[in-house]
């Protein structure tokens, strides 16, 4: 066990990124020998990119030991578990594949228990105690604890984190929420509680990006039993033990780290991966849907879930639907494919049945086609923050929603929706979506913003449970447009005083604090809703690591010659 000792790891840093280099720099052989313990029972949403992104991992298989326990399981886990292992099982060191069916009663088809109570979480503490010895038992250097929820999409987290050789270490795990797999706060009994650090590391933003102090982790956890203190560590004291029962594995984990004095860190510096969120007492939500929230909030941090080819058979999709519309536009400039590519996979998770649009590229207007649109600009319009002149990329966003305005007016569509390409969606988008829909169909409306930045705090008159009445705000994100709508943002001849879209359709729903741009349009009578809470936002914001804006990027246009000129 000491051979590996003296072996060097070389990590590079790249732009943020650690790359672990290979080949003559260390031999597979002496390499740390891991044994992964997984729990996995009615997974069969996330077990195909949970085993695809485990046989992904960038760790030489042979100094793995994989142990895999499963039980009573209504869904195809155990099949998808056994069919893997019939292919995989021989690359590893060992496999070990517990399943067994205990007399209590199964749940219905896709549902799982909400409420946990004391012997579920004392069952469980027993399954990661076994897992534990079982480590022991053969001499295995690490146990990387492994719940069949996590997704590892960085390859090289097993390596990085044997690598700096911690005692207990997790990765930083994101979902589609506020939630992680460690805490950044605990009480005196090491119950969780909330503490301000946890948002600071959860952000991954300087001076917070590396490896902490926590005091508990779990669902994917690195530990070491190189040193004699690791054989106190414990998920299930025995009952007359030094150590207290506290009644949950986190816990009883955490306890006996902090009993031993070993310090448990957490490392955020990369985003190794995601899990999905437990679900909430008040308002349980299908597996089924819990890993759909996930899965597009991953893309929307343009990560895609990898999925072995043989494991494909075991997704579902929903079915396509067009959300109660008549039609689902997405405006997509030809220049941005990748765009193009990672929303058609989201809308594929949401079944959303959408029809691209070309957008109009700011970067490839002229005079000539300004003119033959007849456009003129608002007389003396400057942007409230920049003071600067409209760009051509907020030229071309306006004439992109422009056309769609035109669409819907001569096909006589009742209701659209429209979608720009950097759109996110909510976690339940489907649910909510619907749920709000229900309750504006007898109402009186021209345009629902899905998604926007409010730009003014004062309270909004509350029309339904899922809808306000919105003021002055921002971004074309995602809303529905009526055919009524649509003819009355025409009527209105806005390219005759083009202003951005954004200042416009609060103008054309009279909440927009500026007097003089409101003269220029006398019939401002949009019924708009919004909803609340809001369905969709941008992928990313102004700032943000990977944020790219086409309008922003764009140059302004001279108003008087439409000539482009460099931004000042």
């Amino acid at each position: 066990m000491a051979n590996y000792k003296s072996q060097v790891f070389l990590f590079l840093v790249v732009f943020g990124r650690y790359f672990v280099c290979s080949g003559d720099f260390y031999d597979s052989s002496v390499m740390p020998r891991v044994a992964i313990s997984i729990l996995a029972r009615n997974k069969v949403n996330s077990l195909p990119y949970f085993l695809t992104s485990l046989r992904l991992l960038d760790y030489p298989k042979e100094r793995i030991d994989l142990w895999i326990h499963t039980e009573n399981n209504y869904d195809e886990t155990e099949e998808i578990l056994q069919k893997w292992a019939e292919k995989y099982k021989n690359l590893y060191h060992s496999f070990h594949l517990y399943s067994q069916v205990s007399p209590e009663p199964k749940e219905g088809k896709n549902e799982v228990k909400v409420f946990w109570d004391t012997a579920q979480y004392k069952h469980v503490s027993k399954l990661r105690e076994e897992a534990l010895n079982y480590a022991r038992d053969i001499r295995a250097d690490y146990l990387f604890t492994l719940d069949a929820d996590v997704i590892l999409t960085e390859p090289a987290t097993l390596k990085i984190l044997v690598g700096r050789k911690y005692k207990i270490v997790a990765p930083m795990l994101i979902s589609d929420g506020l939630y992680s797999n460690f805490w950044a706060g605990e009480s005196k009994d090491y119950s969780y509680e909330d503490s301000s650090y946890f948002m600071k590391f959860f952000k991954r933003e300087l001076p917070y990006l590396g490896c902490h102090n926590v005091p508990a982790v779990h669902s994917a956890v690195l530990i070491s039993l190189m040193n004699e203190s690791s054989d106190y560590l414990t998920y299930y004291p025995e009952e007359h033990s030094d150590y207290m029962n506290y009644g949950d594995d986190v816990t009883n984990f955490a306890a006996s780290a902090r009993r031993i004095g070993t310090k448990i860190k957490l490392c955020n510096d990369q985003l190794f991966g995601f899990t999905t969120m437990p679900n909430n007492d008040n308002e349980p939500v299908k597996e089924t849907q819990r890993f759909i929230n996930l899965k597009v909030d991953a893309l929307g941090h343009e990560v895609d879930f990898p999925l072995d080819s043989d494991l494909k058979k075991y997704v579902t999709y929903p079915k396509w639907s067009k959300f109660g519309c008549d039609m689902v536009y997405m405006i997509n400039l030809d220049r941005r494919p990748a765009r193009r590519k990672l929303m058609l996979k989201i809308f594929k998770e949401l079944g959303i049945e959408v029809k691209r649009l070309p957008a109009v590229d700011g970067l490839r207007l002229n005079r000539t086609m300004l003119r033959r649109l007849k456009v003129q600009f608002m007389p003396g319009y400057e942007d409230p923050y920049h003071k600067r002149p409209m760009k051509a990329g907020e030229i071309g966003c306006f004439l992109s929603h422009y056309n769609i305005w035109k669409k819907i007016v001569n096909r006589k569509y009742s209701l659209t929706m429209i979608l720009e390409d950097d759109v996110r969606f909510s976690p339940n988008f489907q649910d909510n979506y619907r749920k709000m829909l229900s309750e504006v169909r007898n109402l009186d409306f021209d345009l629902i913003y899905l998604g926007r930045k409010i730009l003014m705090e004062a309270a909004e008159e509350q029309v339904t449970p899922h809808t306000t009445r919105p003021r002055y705000s921002y971004w074309t994100v995602g809303y529905l447009l009526t055919e009524r709508g649509a003819k009355k943002l025409l009527d209105a001849k806005p390219l005759q005083n083009m202003l951005p879209v954004d200042e416009f359709l609060p103008i054309m729903f009279d909440q927009h604090p500026n007097t003089t741009w409101k003269s220029y349009f006398p019939n401002r009578d949009l019924v708009a809703l919004s909803a609340q809470p809001l369905l969709v936002q941008p992928m990313l914001y102004t700032g943000m690591p990977g944020y790219v804006s086409d309008t922003e990027l764009s140059s302004v246009i001279n108003t008087r010659t439409f000539s482009l000129r460099k931004d000042l």
